[in-house]
C-alpha cells in the first residue's frame, strides 16, 4: 500500500499539476465547458438531466469536502491524496454548469431582451478567474455557486412539473436559497478556518442580494423564459401545411450574411400576406400559450407601437421544436418586430425584427420553400 502510495505522488498527472499550477484551474473550467458543449443537447433528454444532477451534486459535495481540508478533517484519511484536486474539481464543475446554461440560453432567436442576464453570469465567471484569491475566496465560491444553483433548479422544476410561471420561478428559486444556506452553515459550523475567514452575517447578505437581483430581473422580463426557447424565427411570404409538415416561402439573404438564412427587408405588395413563422423547444409535457406581438415603429413619436397580438398553444416534445405561424395584411411601410412571448407572464422567448418596403414594382427575388 505505501509502494502504491509513492507511486501515485509521483505519477505524471501530478507532477504535470503542480508544474502548471497556475493555468490548471481554467484548464480544468474550459475542460467542463467542452465537456458539456460536445455532450448535452435538450434539457428533458434524460441524459441531459442525470448530467446536470450529477454536476450540482457532485460540486456540493466537493464544495464541502474543499472547505474542510484546511482544517486537516481528511488528514490520515483516503482522501487526503485528493485533496489537492478538490479546487479543480470545483471548477470543472463551475464550467460544466455554467457552459450547460449558455446552451440552452442561446438556443432562443433573439437575447437583446435578456443580455443583462449573460452579462451578470460573465462577470461571475470571470471574477472566478481573475481575482487574486480565486476559487479560494469563500465570498466568491458561495456567491457563484447559489447563482448556478439559482440557475439548475429554474431550469429542473419546469421540465419536472411540466409547468412554468412566476409561482413555479418563485418556488425554485426558495428550495435553491434552502440549499445554499443549509450547505453554508453546515459549512461554517464544522470548519473553524471558515469561520476565521469568512462573517456569517455578510456571506449571507452576498447570497440574499443575489436572490433579490435574479429575483428583480426575472420580474422586469431580463431573464430568459427557459426551457422554452425560439429556435427558429423568420417572415415569410406564404406558409402552407401538408401532411404535418410546415412549407414556408421566404426571401433568402445575402450569402455573406451567415447568421441569419431569411432576409430582414420584406418587398409588400398591397393585398398580400405578411407570415411570421415560430418553431419553439417545449420539453415533453410543458403546455403553454405563445403570442406573436406584432409592433410597428412610430417614427415621430420614436417608440414602437402594438399593432396586434395574436396567441396559440404549444405543447412541448418535438425536437424541432413546436411550430405556429401568425399573418397581417393591409401594413404599413417602416420597421416592424414580433416579440415571441408567454402569455400569462410576458417573458420575451425571441424578437423578428423585418423591414417592410411597400412597392409595386419590387419583387422579392431568391425566393425559396423550406419544410419545417
Amino acid at each position: 500500500m505505501k509502494r502504491t502510495l509513492v507511486r501515485y505522488r509521483n505519477s505524471a498527472f501530478r507532477a504535470f499539476i503542480r508544474r502548471h499550477q497556475k493555468y490548471a484551474p481554467i484548464l480544468f473550467f474550459i475542460g467542463g465547458v467542452i465537456f458539456d458543449t460536445l455532450t448535452l443537447g435538450r434539457i428533458d433528454r434524460t441524459y441531459d438531466l442525470v448530467m446536470l444532477c450529477l454536476h450540482m451534486t457532485n460540486l456540493s459535495i466537493t464544495l464541502y469536502l474543499y472547505n474542510l481540508a484546511d482544517d486537516g478533517k481528511w488528514t490520515d484519511t483516503f482522501l487526503d491524496r485528493y485533496v489537492e484536486y478538490l479546487p479543480l474539481a470545483i471548477q470543472f464543475f463551475f464550467g460544466a454548469l455554467s457552459s450547460a446554461y449558455v446552451i440552452y440560453f442561446s438556443r432562443s432567436v433573439s437575447l437583446s431582451k435578456t443580455v443583462a442576464f449573460f452579462v451578470m453570469l460573465l462577470a461571475l465567471l470571470i471574477a472566478n478567474e481573475f481575482l487574486k484569491k480565486r476559487i479560494s475566496n469563500k465570498y466568491l465560491q458561495f456567491g457563484v455557486y447559489f447563482f448556478l444553483s439559482f440557475t439548475f433548479f429554474t431550469f429542473m422544476i419546469p421540465v419536472f412539473l411540466a409547468e412554468m410561471s412566476t409561482k413555479v420561478f418563485l418556488i425554485s428559486g426558495f428550495i435553491s436559497l434552502g440549499c445554499t444556506l443549509t450547505l453554508i452553515v453546515i459549512i461554517y459550523t464544522r470548519s473553524p478556518s471558515t469561520r476565521a475567514e469568512v462573517h456569517l452575517g455578510k456571506l449571507l447578505g452576498l447570497i440574499v442580494g443575489i436572490y433579490g437581483l435574479i429575483n428583480s430581473f426575472y420580474f422586469f422580463k431580463l431573464i430568459p423564459p427557459v426551457p422554452l426557447a425560439l429556435d427558429t424565427g423568420i417572415v415569410a411570404h406564404n406558409i402552407r401545411t401538408e401532411n404535418g409538415n410546415y412549407f414556408v416561402q421566404y426571401e433568402r439573404d445575402d450569402s455573406f450574411v451567415f447568421w441569419r438564412d431569411h432576409r430582414t427587408e420584406f418587398i409588400y405588395r398591397p393585398g398580400e400576406n405578411v407570415y411570421i413563422f415560430s418553431s419553439i423547444f417545449a420539453p415533453t409535457s410543458l403546455e403553454k400559450s405563445i403570442v406573436h406581438r406584432w409592433k410597428l415603429y412610430n417614427e415621430s413619436l420614436g417608440e414602437w407601437e402594438l399593432v396586434e397580438d395574436i396567441d396559440y398553444e404549444i405543447t412541448g416534445g418535438r425536437d424541432d421544436g413546436f411550430r405556429g405561424y401568425t399573418y397581417k395584411n393591409n401594413v404599413k411601410q417602416g420597421q416592424w418586430k414580433v416579440e415571441v412571448i408567454t402569455t400569462d407572464d410576458e417573458l420575451v422567448l425571441g424578437v423578428i425584427n423585418f423591414n417592410i418596403i411597400v412597392d409595386s414594382s419590387l419583387e422579392a427575388s431568391r425566393l425559396i420553400e423550406k419544410k419545417f
